[in-house]
């Protein structure tokens, strides 16, 4: 009988990534969607870094992932862990395995918590290993712990001028996509917004790039006084301008929402839910990586809020904290300005946990805790969307306890549309075709919405288009519709935003107005 020998356990140590190796050592990366990872990939070449973008996960990776790693895992974990694995034998193939452990190391998000999330790196650990790929350099980014040189070594620098690139890398990239997801179920001709939102993110990577070099303390202050991301911008809005829309096509607005992977990646992880969307009619209202932030800035910050008076100093730290989060929240408003206003604000955490209070506590962590029930009211209060579309990976705590409070939120709110989407990654049909049961019901309010501006102005659909034939500034894609919460859709907040514009309101005044 051969012989039986059993190994202790040994945690996962990585060779450290040394400064010495950043002229030929790539960092891999991935996992949001392709707007941001684009910029930051330049955010990162213009420090000095060699990097590369992991591609698209696809199904091929989700098997891949359930076969290496943990049967158990969630889709995000299969669909992430079976990416790198794929990618790196390809490349080990090409150049040997001993050539992807020196060229190659791989950052990636993690965390302590009561989900999954806080295994991605035993996932990847066992993933690794049951591919040959053993002595592969990984190193988990946690969000929980900003140095991370203990254990990683000093390969790279997360000091002020990269960490400010790659968090203004992300607001701009924000801001482009909800513009993008405005505009195009709109665009006359199709294709358009696809081409300039493709021109817009490779300009916007040149000017990441090409960041004039500052200190780390002066990069903290140009950053929050330059005009050089605004003036980026105000290009890209110039850009967009050059689109032509017809906002009189009656859509509803879907509310992305549900844990962070599946909610930002645009792909099969998530059954292309965002295309899938706009293909069945709607306006997508995307979900956006600042919006995650800025909960994590507000869920760090109520530790303060517990130990006033009881910790020391805790009355300071929370001061500072808020005034922290404040500029976080100006700058992000500025940079919407440089785009006309255009994209969604962010929304109030304060107002967002005042929401959530009566269904999920806001101490409770885990994905989005207690945002996404604020979320989905925030969205139907505000008139912000027609129906909410939460992702949630299959077996997911933190989702199926928000998904269990929202049952009490439906049952106070009836007319709520909620669509609780559980992602399996090999079950589309079962869960689009949930999906579309309540996006037939938003398309017949969004009607319904339409036709009772058109009523109530006294107007006819002839009349707003006469009007905007006559104005053929309101055709193009960065005109402003206002919202002032008296209709969601975007079509009825035209006509509503017409009759204003007239100064009339009802009937044949309007109508002798037009003429």
């Amino acid at each position: 009988m051969a012989t039986v020998t059993t190994e202790h356990y040994r945690a996962y140590t990585p060779r450290p990534f040394t400064r010495q190796e950043r002229d030929t050592v790539t960092i891999l990366f991935g996992g949001l969607h392709w707007r941001a990872e684009r910029v930051l990939q330049a955010v990162l070449e213009g420090a000095g870094y060699r990097s590369r973008i992991l591609p698209m996960a696809t199904k091929d990776d989700l098997l891949t992932g359930r076969e290496v790693a943990d049967i158990g895992q969630c889709c995000p974990t299969s669909f992430t862990t079976g990416n790198l694995v794929n990618f790196l034998k390809g490349e080990a193939a090409r150049i040997g395995v001993d050539e992807v452990n020196k060229q190659y190391v791989y950052l990636t998000a993690g965390s302590c918590g009561s989900c999954r999330f806080g295994q991605y790196h035993q996932s990847y650990e066992l993933a690794l290993r049951n591919s040959g790929l053993g002595a592969f350099r990984m190193f988990l980014m946690a969000q929980d712990q900003l140095d991370q040189k203990a254990a990683m070594g000093d390969g790279l620098d997360l000091n002020f001028p990269l960490t400010l690139g790659l968090l203004w890398g992300i607001f701009v990239t924000d801001l482009v996509q909800d513009l993008e997801y405005q505009i195009r179920p709109y665009e006359v001709v199709p294709g358009a917004t696809d081409a300039v939102v493709r021109d817009s993110i490779e300009y916007l990577a040149r000017v990441f790039r090409d960041r004039p070099p500052r200190t780390p303390y002066r990069s903290i202050v140009w950053h929050l006084t330059t005009r050089y991301f605004t003036r980026a911008l105000r290009e890209v809005h110039r850009k967009f301008a050059s689109i032509d829309v017809d906002r009189l096509r009656v859509k509803p607005t879907v509310k992305i929402t549900g844990e962070f992977y599946l909610q930002t990646v645009e792909g099969d992880p998530n059954y292309n839910i965002h295309r899938w969307l706009e293909s069945e009619g709607a306006e997508v209202y995307p979900a956006a990586i600042s919006v995650w932030m800025d909960y994590l800035l507000r869920h760090a910050l109520q530790r303060f809020e517990d130990y006033s008076g009881i910790e020391r100093r805790a009355r300071l730290k929370l001061a500072v904290g808020r005034v922290l989060q404040g500029i976080y929240r100006v700058n992000f408003a500025r940079l919407r300005r440089a785009l006309g206003g255009l994209p969604h604000e962010l929304p109030s955490q304060f107002e967002l946990r005042r929401l959530a209070a009566p269904y999920f506590h806001s101490r409770l962590d885990g994905g989005e805790g207690d945002m996404l029930v604020g979320k989905a009211l925030w969205a139907h209060q505000k008139k912000k969307a027609h129906m909410i579309c939460e992702l949630s990976p299959y077996s997911c705590m933190p989702n199926t306890m928000s998904i269990g409070a929202m049952a009490g939120v439906v049952g106070k709110y009836p007319d709520l549309l909620y669509a609780p989407l559980e992602i399996k990654g090999d079950a589309e049909v079962h869960a689009l075709s949930r999906c579309q049961m309540i996006l037939t019901e938003a398309k017949k309010r969004a009607q319904r919405e339409f036709d009772e501006a058109l009523t109530s102005t006294g107007l006819t659909l002839e009349d707003v288009r006469a009007y905007i034939d006559a104005h053929p500034a309101m055709k193009t894609a960065t005109y402003r519709v206002p919202h002032d919460g008296r209709a969601c859709g975007t079509a009825a907040r035209l006509v509503l935003h017409v009759a204003t514009r007239m100064g009339r309101g009802h009937g044949s005044e309007a109508r002798s107005a037009i003429r």
